[in-house]
């Protein structure tokens, strides 16, 4: 029986049991009387269920690559490597192993911090140095994309292979990804991202054998193995195409937010009209609800704005005005909007006062106009009018590859290690690089559902819905903090009874489950990977709320930079205080329970059960303590020698 075969069988099991679980707990097991920890707790569960039905489903395509196919001579690569304040030193490590890959290429360091020193260095190597344009002054910079951006629009590889800084690749890693690129319709080849300076016990959970290995390759067997950030080599076609049809979208977004404003300007200006005006005012602003009609129907953007144009003309033409003072105070409006360069900024601040102010009829004409003349067709809001790259998030990888998916590309994951980066030495570093990961994550899902993105397949969908939903843990795992505090100390039963219904659905799944797991990892070490899913509890919930916040409210992220020099000097205990009231409450709660149960203030099965529960839990936040007291790579290595 082959390994995928015996996956498919325990995915099939696990589901089978897990559902018929979940779903006896809704109906059957819920206790009413404390519905306000009884709900949150089965919702907790089913959020867990579905976690582990994506997992399933993920592992169903699994996809296991044999030997690449060999690079074809004469395909130009350049290489690129980024960085923003990491230690010159460090950067130059990287550079020079770049430089010394075997396959011809070109190297280029990408310096967001603009360093003279690092230049000079650079030059002194041969290698090339590449610092943002002038065009990027004042305009936003969007962090990493905009550094790759910029650089794409200075150098012209076919191929471009995106290396952190601190990720030092082997001299063979062009030979053993370029050739996947035979196949025209491949867009990323993806490899794993793995550390050197991590020892066995990984204490903050740097190594992630299970992403970089089964999870990944089961992605790819769906086609939804996503760029990483790093370690990728991407096609310079693939995100010039993605560049050009987001320029389209984004001046696509801008003339419908023009109509749209049009519509209301000349709604406004029509009710104040006599018959005759106002009838003609109602038709042009039918044919700005045409001109929207036309675009949802795909119609190109020249004919339908060059349509809606003439007929304001000719519609301004016919129409006099014996109100002199009200047009000059249009046009002095007008002319306050328009600024000094003479042109309109169509800014939401800008859209709402078109829209709210009485329009004389001539006004509200020259208004419209001017809306769709100065359509920002030239991005002038942005340094470059294409950003192949995408900007949507602070972490720019996924949003980039699920774009791409949506156009027709394929992706590749090659299971093989072919480059060695740097992790973090220290908790707070750490802890600063999963936010970030998590609030870019949250942010392309909130402004790129994968759910309503065109021209994605079923399994890409689920594959890109799989890491978005594992973010969300945070919550789930404040309630299984919870819920056993309270039957401890309170007699707070979430359940009507610890009975052999409840034993006999949930043992089975949970073995299910764990033999699912064990059978995917074979052999590799997942134990750290699991404790950090509950112990960063904090970090994800942070994540989601202040992602939420910037998509919906405009509230800033701030991007920090995983810090590649030496520990950092925040107080690190702070950093986890949550969890560690959290172990101190689990603890103390251990001995109520207990003394309760001898007074016979609560059921025995019950008390056994949440103390089991319990210290499952400080189990798996423990692992705090020990990056708490974790000192380094080099130190623990020394200290162990």
């Amino acid at each position: 029986m082959s390994r995928l075969l015996v996956i498919r069988t325990l995915v099939v099991m696990t589901l089978a049991l897990g559902w018929s679980y979940v779903l006896w707990r809704w109906f059957a097991s819920l206790n009413l009387s404390a519905w306000w920890i009884a709900v949150p707790l089965v919702l907790a569960e089913t959020y867990s269920l579905v976690d582990v039905s994506l997992f399933g489903i993920t592992m169903w395509r699994a996809r296991t690559r044999g030997e690449p196919p060999p690079p074809e001579p004469g395909t130009t690569v350049d290489v690129f490597i980024t960085t923003y304040d990491e230690p010159i030193d460090l950067v130059m490590r990287t550079a020079l192993a770049a430089q010394r890959i075997r396959y011809p290429h070109r190297t280029w360091i990408l310096d967001d911090g603009a360093r003279p020193a690092l230049r000079d260095a650079a030059l002194a190597a041969r290698i090339g140095y590449l610092v943002r344009s002038r065009e990027w002054a004042g305009r936003p910079r969007h962090a990493k994309a905009g550094n790759l951006n910029n650089a794409l629009m200075a150098t012209d590889g076919e191929l471009i292979l995106v290396l952190d800084a601190d990720q030092v690749p082997e001299p063979t890693i062009l030979d053993r990804t370029v050739g996947y690129f035979t196949d025209p319709q491949v867009a990323i080849v993806q490899t794993p991202q793995v550390f050197d300076n991590v020892p066995v016990s990984d204490p903050l959970g740097s190594q992630a054998p299970l992403f970089y290995g089964p999870i990944m390759q089961g992605k790819d067997g769906w086609n939804g193995a996503f760029f990483c950030g790093s370690n990728a080599v991407l096609r310079r076609d693939a995100l010039m195409h993605l560049g050009l049809v987001g320029y389209v979208e984004a001046s696509r977004q801008a003339v419908r937010r023009a109509l749209r404003t049009s519509r209301t300007v000349l709604a406004r200006a029509a009710r104040s009209a006599d018959a005759p005006v106002a009838a003609a005012l109602t038709a042009v602003r039918d044919g700005a609800g045409r001109a929207l009609d036309r675009l949802d129907a795909g119609e190109p953007l020249g004919p339908v704005t060059y349509d809606f144009q003439r007929q304001v003309d000719a519609t301004s033409g016919t129409l006099v005005s014996a109100d002199v003072e009200a047009m000059r105070e249009d046009l002095r409006q007008i002319a306050e909007l328009r600024g000094d360069d003479e042109t309109l900024a169509l800014d939401d601040s800008v859209l709402t006062r078109l829209a709210a102010r009485d329009w004389s009829p001539l006004g509200a004409l020259e208004s419209v106009r001017d809306l769709l003349r100065t359509v920002d067709v030239d991005r002038v809001d942005e340094a470059q009018p294409l950003q192949p790259v995408a900007t949507v998030s602070v972490t720019e990888d996924m949003a980039t590859a699920m774009s791409l998916h949506a156009l027709g590309w394929r992706t590749v994951y090659h299971h093989e290690t072919l480059a060695h980066g740097l992790a973090p030495e220290d908790l707070p570093t750490m802890l600063t690089q999963r936010l970030r990961w998590a609030q870019g994550t949250v942010q392309t899902m909130l402004r790129r559902n994968p759910w309503q993105v065109r021209g994605l397949r079923l399994g890409q969908r689920l594959m890109y819905s799989a890491t978005m939903w594992s973010y969300f843990a945070g919550f789930a795992a404040v309630v299984y903090l919870v819920a056993p505090v309270l039957f401890l100390c309170f007699g707070v039963k979430p359940v009507t009874a610890w009975s052999v219904d409840f034993f006999a659905r949930f043992i089975p799944f949970l073995v299910a489950s764990q033999l699912l797991f064990v059978v995917v990892a074979r052999g590799l070490t997942t134990w750290r990977g699991q404790q950090y899913a509950l112990a960063l509890f904090p970090v994800w919930i942070r994540a989601t709320l202040t992602a939420a916040a910037n998509v919906w409210f405009g509230r800033p992220l701030e991007f920090a930079v995983t810090r590649k020099d030496g520990r950092s000097t925040d107080v690190a205990w702070r950093r986890v205080l949550p969890q560690l009231v959290a172990m101190t409450v689990l603890a103390a709660a251990v001995p109520v329970g207990l003394v309760r149960a001898g007074l016979g203030l609560s059921a025995w099965s019950g008390t056994l059960v949440n103390v089991c529960w319990v210290v499952y839990d400080l189990v798996v936040l423990s692992v705090v303590v020990q990056a708490l007291r974790y000192r380094g790579y080099r130190a623990t290595t020394e200290g162990e020698g």
